[in-house]
């Protein structure tokens, strides 16, 4: 059991760091993060919207992940 807490603890942190990394990289009402690493030039291409989508998957995919390990942890911890 307590290689499985730590193998989960472990992830928990990843994936809490790409989950705000995620969030950040979203675009706001004034831009946000995203115009720092070119979000604001790709909108003029036409193609922000299929990225804003994709970026929206993969946040709420690893914040359904984040929320699934949160869990499992504290299933872990009730039964220990």
């Amino acid at each position: 059991m307590d290689v499985l807490r730590i193998i989960l603890q472990v992830l928990l942190v990843i994936s809490s760091l790409l989950v705000i990394a995620l969030v950040l990289l979203h675009k706001g009402k004034g831009g946000g993060l995203s115009d720092m690493f070119g979000g604001g030039i790709s909108s003029g291409a036409g193609s922000s919207g299929v990225a804003e989508r994709n970026l929206n998957r993969i946040t709420i995919g690893l914040a359904v992940l984040w929320a699934v390990i949160i869990v499992l942890l504290g299933l872990i911890q009730r039964v220990s």
